[in-house]
């Protein structure tokens, strides 16, 4: 029998012979080029996932209650006790004690917790350990996220990956360092925010890629969008609207009485704050920044408020941002929101929610992709690359050869 490994690499020889006939057949304008990904369920059960500390906890639970059972079990041996009542008692007892010895098991071949690209702990998946949790707009799911960057002339997938991560920061470079041979001197690559970070911007431009990311704030700045809240659907008359109590949140910026001129600062409390720092900068932005005095802070009635850790720490500090600093060169995110806002940003960006949207309907409705029935992310990717083959065919058949 073939390999898992080896017949991903067949789907993906496959894959790019496809697009090669694409190519030839003049599907693919290089002009613009969109990146999304969308979060599918995978083969995987989500109440199998945590970290290495939940599944000992786990384990020392499921231990402890099998130890109980046997013990109560071993009392209505001397009792008069129902057949049957025992028999789902014994059953009971070694449903549980396959639990533990399955997460030892785990435990003992996974030593490390899984992490991320930044070294942040992730939990694993016991039944399918490339796969994560993720969160998505139907609630939590236990799968993987299938890229795909489409092109924008016939619609035609040129590169599609599958991984087990709901961050779409991580799959920006790989995606775009995969589809380099296809890409043009002059094409444009697309993005919504959710691949947007100072770090993938910074690649693209040492890349030398033309690229329109869009921000978190992008939005927010463009004025066709002012009267988008009218738009959304409104919440149902029927379910209960009343006030819950919500956790005090701590007094931020805002809540103090900062006056830019005379230059002084009155927390929440009516105590002046002494200004310590006129010149700070916090990555590239100028700041003023104010201190409570210790004989107000301490024996302050508002300290729970004010403090994230008011037994540890003394005194507040509060900073107010006036820009950028003097001097500061402009980040890549400033660059790409400059462009971004122009009118001709805003009207090639806006076409690539017409490039890839299509895509995704087309293969999550017409061809029922709503899960991945595979495990691992080497078949997970076999699988999505063939529906994306599929999609491809299609657009050969009506498209190229048919033509």
């Amino acid at each position: 029998p073939r390999s898992t490994q080896g017949g991903s690499s067949a789907a993906s020889d496959v894959y790019k012979r496809q697009l090669y006939i694409c190519d030839r057949q003049g599907l693919i304008g290089r002009e613009m080029f969109a990146i999304d990904g969308v979060k599918l369920p995978s083969n995987a059960s989500k109440a199998k996932s945590g970290t290495r500390v939940e599944f000992e906890r786990q384990a020392v639970k499921l231990e402890a209650a099998v130890q109980i059972m046997l013990k109560r079990h071993r009392e209505a041996d001397r009792c008069a006790t129902e057949p049957g009542l025992l028999t789902k008692e014994a059953q009971r007892i070694e449903q549980l004690q396959s639990e533990a010895t399955q997460l030892r098991q785990w435990l003992r071949i996974n030593p490390e917790e899984r992490r991320g690209s930044r070294g942040s702990v992730r939990k694993s998946n016991r039944t399918d350990g490339e796969s994560a949790k993720m969160a998505t707009s139907k609630g939590v799911i236990q799968g993987y996220t299938g890229v795909a960057a489409v092109d924008g002339k016939h619609q035609i997938i040129v590169e599609a990956q599958a991984h087990g991560t709901g961050s779409e920061q991580e799959l920006l470079v790989p995606v775009v360092a995969a589809m380099r041979t296809v890409l043009a001197p002059d094409s444009v690559i697309t993005a919504d925010a959710g691949y947007h970070s100072e770090a993938n911007l910074r690649q693209l431009a040492e890349l030398k890629l033309n690229a329109l990311i869009a921000d978190n704030g992008m939005r927010k700045r463009d004025e066709r969008f002012a009267t988008q809240a009218r738009h959304k659907q409104q919440p149902d008359t029927l379910y209960d609207k009343s006030a819950r109590p919500k956790p005090a949140k701590l007094y931020s910026p805002k809540d103090f009485d900062y006056d830019p001129v005379a230059q002084t600062c009155i927390c929440p409390a009516g105590k002046h704050l002494y200004r310590n720092g006129s010149d700070c900068v916090f990555n590239g932005y100028a700041a003023v920044k104010f201190r409570g005095a210790v004989r107000d802070c301490v024996p302050c009635g508002q300290r729970e408020h004010c403090l994230k850790t008011p037994e540890k720490t003394r005194t507040r500090q509060v900073a107010f941002f006036k820009g950028k600093a003097a001097g500061t060169p402009p980040s890549h995110t400033d660059r790409m929101k400059q462009r971004i806002d122009t009118p001709e940003g805003r009207a090639l960006y806006g076409r690539r929610f017409a490039i890839v949207e299509p895509v995704f309907a087309n293969l999550r409705h017409n061809k029922r992709l709503d899960r991945f029935t595979l495990r691992g992310r080497t078949k997970v990717n076999a699988q999505w690359q063939l529906y994306c083959l599929v999609h491809n065919i299609e657009k050969l058949a009506y498209q190229g050869y048919a033509q």
